[in-house]
């Protein structure tokens, strides 16, 4: 029998509350995290990555409208959670911070800055452990020298704002892995940091998986972070997924023409003399969605009287790669993403 996923995100949809009306942020998207696995979401900003993660804590503004259709069921040993239905702060906290954990862009939004460091570490460990106080402090000094950060101890006892940017961010990786979830998001989680931390920071979440079984999904628009970290990956435009397969599918033979341009806007390191060949044009505004398929308005390839119509489901290919693209099918008959 298959194991069940960690999670499963059914027909997602997510709307805002605005003067201008009701915006949809997420439209129709579905995946499934199994434990131990790394699933990387990729996209330009805009595409919906951070609202589509912060529905799994439901931690979305107090203007977010969930389509009755939608569905996110954690599933734990003692039984499934669907993480929708939860009304109380108290029932919350098994994906706050108990089974989910969350790394977030800004890490000065993570901590209060009349608080230390290490208060906040030890707090949060015993809401969510039964731990005592020293026995947090002494896991929370780990967690800080596990993250690279120099003299764990003394700094345990500073302020956030005594930290360095990228020494911020690693304090709040330490924070979002001590309490060991089965699940952590990580929203661009080395983007402050060198490339020496980003890496130490990249093997210490492997590490994780392996010794916790813990699964990741980890939110980025760095696809060479993703060829490191992920087992698949999920491509994001404007609230939908448009392609997903494991790395080796998408990043090597790519069916979505917006996943193909992702790719080829990356330098060539074997060749730099090249020119840089971006996604042509910018990505719509929410209030303005195109009809048809959401990139056909840059899409170099797009087939007119269709594409700006027709709204792709997905063509399934081998192994699991799927792309959502009336040419998905040809294209996978030629051999692109077999």
């Amino acid at each position: 029998m298959t194991a069940k996923p960690l999670i499963s995100v059914r027909d997602l949809t997510i709307r805002f509350r605005t003067d201008e009306g009701l915006v949809t942020a997420v439209d129709n998207v579905s995946f499934d995290i199994k434990p131990g696995e790394v699933l990387g979401l990729v996209g330009e900003s805009g595409s919906g990555k951070s609202v589509t993660a912060k529905a799994l804590m439901r931690l979305n503004a107090g203007n977010t409208v969930y389509d009755p259709a939608s569905r996110i069921v954690l599933n734990l040993p003692d039984g499934e959670i669907d993480v929708l239905s939860l009304k109380r702060d108290r029932d919350m906290r098994v994906v706050r911070g108990g089974s989910i954990s969350m790394i977030f862009q800004e890490p000065m939004a993570s901590f209060a800055p009349a608080i230390t460091v290490g208060d906040q570490m030890v707090e949060q460990l015993q809401i969510h452990t039964s731990m005592s106080k020293a026995e947090a402090k002494a896991l929370g000094i780990e967690m800080l020298a596990r993250v690279g950060i120099p003299e764990p101890a003394r700094r345990f006892d500073q302020y956030a704002f005594e930290f360095s940017g990228g020494m911020r961010q690693r304090a709040m990786i330490a924070m979002a892995l001590s309490t060991k979830p089965r699940l952590l998001i990580a929203d661009e989680p080395t983007t402050a940091l060198d490339v020496t931390i980003q890496a130490q920071v990249i093997d210490l979440m492997k590490d994780l998986v392996n010794e916790f079984h813990m699964a990741i999904l980890f939110i980025t628009h760095d696809l060479g972070v993703i060829a490191q970290t992920a087992d698949r990956v999920a491509v994001m435009y404007l609230g939908r997924i448009v392609e997903t397969g494991t790395v080796r599918q998408v990043i090597r033979d790519p069916v979505h023409p917006y996943t193909l341009g992702l790719i080829n806007a990356l330098p060539k390191i074997d060749d730099l003399t090249a020119e840089l060949t971006p996604v042509p044009g910018d990505i719509p505004s929410p209030l303005d969605r195109p009809p048809g398929c959401v990139f056909h308005t840059r899409c170099p390839v797009a087939i007119p009287g269709r594409c700006n119509t027709e709204i792709p489901g997905f063509v399934d290919g081998k192994d699991g790669h799927r792309a959502a693209c009336l040419l998905a099918a040809e294209r996978m008959q030629e051999g692109v993403g077999a």
